[in-house]
């Protein structure tokens, strides 16, 4: 197998995991379960709050002492075996606590996969959108294959299981685990002069340009939470009215955008207009969504613009990390990616996950939610993060390594 073929798989598999469960989880949590909008979003918080403290897990091990393939093997493994268990779990307390431990072993996953692609690619820069594509092609397989069991469940009731979602994403861990043996060898840099690679990551911040984009990212990753905890039971309410079955399928029209962005879109414009402009461009895009969900009809129209999310992730955060890849210095960029992780997907995505939980609440009476005043609070922040993104960000055309 070639390097590129097992490359996408692995980003497939690494997606497939999250795409399982992450999308159709908080429906699950609050409609079968019956949590809270609050404890739904502690919940769907503790994978940020892992993606916090993984580069001491997975990024700095991974830089200085083990094969980066080696630890995402056992890490994938042992993640597989605990959803499995965590899908018959049906209380908050100890879902909760083994959540937490899953996605303790997840979270440093995210970011070695990116570190193991752009470090065998040749030209990672024009190359790492066609692999990552896999990982969004493996998000929507999770989602349609969730769909078809749910429907194949009405008709042979032995198959339905309440915690499919977890039990599937725990197949395909294991799935992942395996395949893991098959990827390149990517050795530490033992030679590496700098022993504490994320702190010397965290020094990029001395660049002016790289500090605004960091922040930018910060605020964005919060709203991403509205899309990524609210869409399930924005789709299943009665404002829009989907059933639980078709939401996972209804759910991958946004990852097949992220494939056409990703594959036709980002490679042929990054090289023409630059990353700043294709990240202002994806950071335009999220204000536009959210006032469709706020206005949330015609149901065509709320649906349509799930490939928004074409725009939204791919010319931001897939964006984001090729950025960060060419302003970091080589022998921490492992650390560096996992740099980005903590600050979005870590400590914006936990407190966006609360702060989403926390407004859904507030604006939830016995007579239902106010989805319109629920999505009018990110609309309001992501319009502030594009006008502070068009005035203060404008680094050099062609970055290059910052010198620490």
């Amino acid at each position: 197998m070639g390097i590129k073929f097992r490359l996408g798989t692995m980003m497939f598999l690494q997606y497939a995991i999250w795409g399982a469960w992450s999308p159709v989880l908080s429906e699950y949590l609050i409609n079968d379960l019956g949590f809270t909008p609050f404890q739904m979003g502690v919940i769907l918080g503790l994978l940020p709050f892992a993606i916090i403290i993984s580069p001491f897990i997975g990024g700095q091990v991974a830089d200085r002492y083990f094969a980066s393939q080696r630890v995402v093997g056992v890490l994938q493994l042992s993640g597989g075996a605990l959803l499995a268990l965590i899908s018959a779990v049906t209380t908050y307390k100890t879902m909760m606590w083994l959540m937490l431990v899953y996605c303790l072993l997840y979270a440093p996953t995210l970011a070695l996969t990116n570190s193991i692609a752009f470090i065998n690619l040749k030209k990672s820069e024009r190359e790492f959108g066609y692999i990552r594509v896999w990982g969004t092609i493996g998000w929507i397989v999770a989602g349609l294959v969730l769909m078809g069991w749910r429907f194949a469940s009405k008709s042979f009731d032995p198959i339905a299981y309440a915690g499919d979602t977890l039990l599937l994403a725990g197949i395909f861990s294991i799935v992942m685990g395996i395949h893991t043996f098959f990827l390149p060898h990517t050795p530490p840099k033992k030679e590496a002069e700098k022993p504490w690679a994320f702190v010397e990551a965290i020094k990029m911040m001395k660049d002016r340009h790289f500090a605004v984009f960091v922040t930018i990212a910060f605020v964005v990753a919060t709203e991403l939470m509205f899309y990524y905890n609210l869409t399930a039971p924005f789709l299943n309410s009665e404002k829009i009215g989907l059933s639980d079955a078709a939401i996972p399928g209804v759910m991958v029209i946004a990852q097949v955008a992220e494939i056409l962005v990703m594959v036709a879109l980002l490679p042929y414009l990054i090289e023409r207009i630059g990353i700043r402009n294709i990240l202002i461009i994806g950071v335009l895009a999220w204000p536009v969504r959210y006032i469709i969900f706020a206005i949330g009809k015609p149901t065509w129209l709320v649906i349509a613009s799930l490939s928004l999310h074409g725009f939204c992730f791919v010319f931001f955060f897939v964006a984001a990390f090729i950025y960060t890849d060419m302003v970091a210095p080589r022998d921490i960029r492992h650390s560096a990616q996992s740099l980005i992780m903590v600050v979005t997907y870590g400590l914006g995505n936990l407190l966006g996950s609360l702060f989403a939980g926390g407004v859904l609440d507030y604006f939830t009476t016995e007579a239902g939610s106010n989805w319109t005043a629920v999505f009018l609070v990110p609309c309001l922040l992501t319009v502030l993060c594009a006008l502070a993104f068009l005035l203060f960000f404008r680094p050099k055309k062609q970055p290059v390594p910052l010198e620490l």
